[in-house]
């Protein structure tokens, strides 16, 4: 508890000269409105030439009761606005069904309700979603908001809900990937009626960080999902080549929402404590435990130090109730990257992404990679923090600050993690420091630091520093480069890692190019790193038409790329060549086909199987893939893959399922994967596979069970996971989780380790 109450304390003098700072700006906020002028009662949007709108918000004189029906007396008496703008099919042309949209506002809440109407028959809709913050709602009918409220045009906060009230929310930040792992306190309530559905939102403004004031303006954009049509619609016009889901992160596109009479935000302090009990079988440790009980108690705590600035402290931080990692095949000779899952990282961790570009970040060689896994290092990755080959290191506490001042975005992380003799984990301090300036209307400039106090050999702290620059021009031309420096104990040569990219998006013609260093001796303790020594150039060029001749074809893609990797002395190491025609239908349905090359120079065998493995040579490889994937919208969708050819001096021939899933009710769902290998080698013959159930049911928005089965056949193991969420109040949850870890094989099955975890939080907010 010392260190929950010294990081408060150190928060005091950064809170009173942040306020003195507010205290001498002006209140009204921003004077310059981007887009067409504020619309003059009782006219509730305009438009300008780009077709960009302005809305006005509608402040309540009267109780807002959320209950999925219009039967308050300002929707009668104001009118709504709509005419919504496809993104697809037909770029730029209106929606082909009517939507009707007001916003509102009282002392604590924001409100927006859609009205959608819709023509066709209601067992027709997609309708089958009742899970928070699943995939699978954005392939249900839905409307979805999003709210720039410092006006910056690069940020935003997003929610979105379907006509049963299942509803999910994310945020961005500076237009890069969502963070669905963002949940605040807010509440949907949906309907149906003789024409259509509706969605009525309210958010708190508790739950907003926001500049206060008298007419205050803010970013707005709208979206509906016509999914049975496979139609994506905006408020405010978006690129063609965001079609989706993708176009509401675009916050530089949207629209703007005047007339707000915001309350002062006041601190918003939120304080989380929980309290914990577990049973724990563990037949691998030494001693082996049978039965063991525990019970522990943290807190985790929240704090506005400004309007754009927020502290989250945690205490005896627990992540019991976090999902297990999907288990991967490997068959190469580099690390597996796994995502992060648990809250305390994955809220704000937008401002630390580093050296990614901008929207989401480049993969040399064509198109564009998630946070992580890719060849450029990862400078920060959070999984790092409490986590040691898998095993949970106690954190005893830390801290971070998140937010903007000024211009400037600004992240601070300090935990620090507890010993753990038995494992021989000594305890350690972790530091990430990042800043970054916004410069030109979506580019930035930034730094970032890191620090463990203890390097992973044991010898003294591990240090990575660099710089970063991200540049966007017009809708789809976009420039990223960094560079980077480690400083590690037991590392002296070349610890430096540097790239250059550059790529265009546009709907039609594509392209990518970037090339990337990184030394022998960079080493990101802090980070990751999939491989190191190199040299990568690498490159694309994709041709996408949209055929008008073709009623069942919505594009086609042709894309080809190429990606070179040399060592250290320049000899080359690696080069990959790949080709791919893609049919993507109008029913949503996507059809692959694809063809690699490849050349790989191996200097140190490797293992494959547990009895294959890769031997030193120079190997020169092709083979091919096709792939058909099902819209998502279907009540059964999914991806079938089938990749057959050479690997290295042999043959591989593959079966993969990925994002399956099985809607068998608005409550059911299943979701299966596969990964099936064969490998014909001269050394031998050997199966890699991974089998995956996931099964969900959602009793209601706010409670739901899942559980996930895998099966590992090269580890001979079989997990289960069962968990079930209880949202009882807003914010405040409880949880069960049960793990249960099982050898399989000749000799019969055994269990290795089993636990059984009841959790209990509760939010009190000030």
């Amino acid at each position: 508890m010392t260190l929950l109450v010294w990081c408060l304390l150190a928060l005091l003098p950064l809170q009173a000269a942040a306020q003195s700072d507010e205290a001498a700006a002006p209140s009204t906020g921003p004077t310059v409105l981007d887009g067409s002028p504020p619309p003059v009662f009782p006219e509730s949007i305009t438009r300008d030439a780009l077709g960009r709108a302005t809305v006005r918000a509608i402040r309540l004189q009267e109780p807002f009761v959320l209950d999925g029906r219009l039967d308050e007396r300002f929707y009668t008496e104001v009118e709504p606005f709509g005419d919504f703008v496809q993104v697809a099919p037909t770029a730029g042309a209106p929606s082909s069904e009517r939507t009707d949209v007001w916003v509102a506002f009282d002392a604590t809440h924001v409100y927006v309700t859609c009205r959608c109407w819709d023509r066709a028959a209601p067992e027709t809709w997609v309708v089958n979603e009742l899970r928070r913050d699943t995939p699978g709602l954005r392939n249900n009918e839905h409307f979805g908001v999003m709210f720039d409220t410092f006006y910056d045009r690069r940020s935003g906060m997003m929610f979105y809900a379907n006509p049963l009230g299942a509803r999910a929310d994310y945020s961005v930040v500076d237009e890069g990937g969502p963070n669905s792992d963002w949940n605040p306190v807010w509440d949907v309530a949906g309907g149906r009626f003789d024409g259509g559905w509706i969605v009525e939102m309210a958010i708190p403004f508790k739950s907003l960080r926001y500049r206060a004031g008298s007419n205050q303006m803010w970013g707005l954009q709208l979206r509906r999902s016509i999914r049975h049509k496979n139609e994506w619609t905006y408020l405010n016009p978006v690129p063609a080549f965001l079609a989706g889901p993708q176009g509401l992160n675009r916050v530089s596109a949207a629209g703007t929402v005047v007339g707000l009479d915001l309350p002062p935000a006041g601190n918003n302090l939120e304080l989380k404590p929980y309290a914990i009990g577990s049973l724990t079988t563990d037949r691998v440790s030494t001693p082996n435990t049978s039965n063991d009980a525990d019970g522990d108690v943290g807190l985790d705590l929240k704090y506005g130090v400004t309007a754009n600035l927020t502290a989250d402290l945690t205490y005896n931080t627990d992540f019991a109730q976090v999902e297990v990692d999907e288990q991967q095949v490997n068959l190469t000779r580099f690390n597996l990257f796994f995502p992060e899952k648990r809250d305390f990282f994955l809220e704000g961790r937008g401002v630390f992404e580093f050296g990614r570009g901008g929207v989401g970040g480049f993969r040399p060689g064509g198109g564009r990679f998630g946070r992580g896994g890719g060849d450029a290092p990862t400078l920060f990755y959070s999984r790092r923090i409490g986590l040691d080959d898998g095993q949970v290191v106690p954190i005893l506490g830390g801290g971070r600050l998140t937010g903007k001042v000024g211009p400037f975005a600004v992240g601070a992380i300090n935990i620090q993690t507890g010993a753990d003799e038995a494992e021989g984990i000594q305890g350690t301090n972790f530091t990430v420091l990042r800043v970054k300036r916004d410069i030109l209307d979506r580019s930035s400039i930034g730094a970032l630091f890191t620090n463990r106090s203890v390097s992973m050999d044991g010898g003294g702290a591990n240090r990575a520093y660099g710089m970063d620059a991200s540049f966007a021009f017009f809708q789809n031309l976009e420039m990223g480069a960094y560079w980077a420096r480690t400083r590690s104990p037991s590392e002296t040569g070349d610890e430096e890692s540097w790239q250059a990219a550059v790529s265009y998006e546009g709907d039609t013609y594509g392209g990518s190019a970037s090339y990337l260093e990184v030394g022998g001796d960079f080493n990101p303790e802090v980070g990751f790193l999939r491989r190191r020594d190199f040299k990568k150039s690498g490159g694309s060029l994709r041709f996408s038409p949209r055929p008008s001749s073709i009623d069942a074809v919505r594009k086609l893609t042709w894309e080809v790329a190429v990606d070179h990797y040399a060592d250290g002395t320049g000899s080359l190491e690696s080069r990959r060549q790949s080709a791919r025609f893609d049919v993507e239908f109008e029913n949503s349905d996507d059809l692959s086909v694809e063809a690699t090359k490849e050349f790989e120079r191996i200097e140190e065998a490797f293992p494959v199987t547990s009895d294959l493995e890769i031997g030193v040579g120079r190997y020169s490889f092709r083979s091919q893939r096709i792939s058909y994937t099902a819209g998502p919208q279907r009540r059964i969708s999914g991806g079938v893959s089938y990749q057959w050819g050479e690997f290295y001096d042999g043959s591989i021939r593959s079966l993969s399922v990925n994002q399956g899933r099985l809607v068998l009710s608005n409550h059911l769902s299943l979701e299966p994967g596969l990964s099936l290998n064969y490998l014909d080698l001269p050394a031998g013959e050997a199966t890699q596979a991974v089998f995956r159930l996931r099964a969900d049911y959602a009793f209601t928005p706010r409670m739901f069970a899942s559980s996930l089965v895998q099966y590992n056949e090269s580890e001979n193991t079989l997990s289960t996971n069962l968990r079930f969420r209880w949202e009882y109040a807003p914010g405040s949850e409880l949880f069960l989780v049960w793990t249960d870890d099982r050898e399989t094989g000749p000799r019969g099955s055994g269990l290795l380790t089993r636990g059984l975890v009841i959790k209990v939080t509760r939010l009190l907010r000030y």
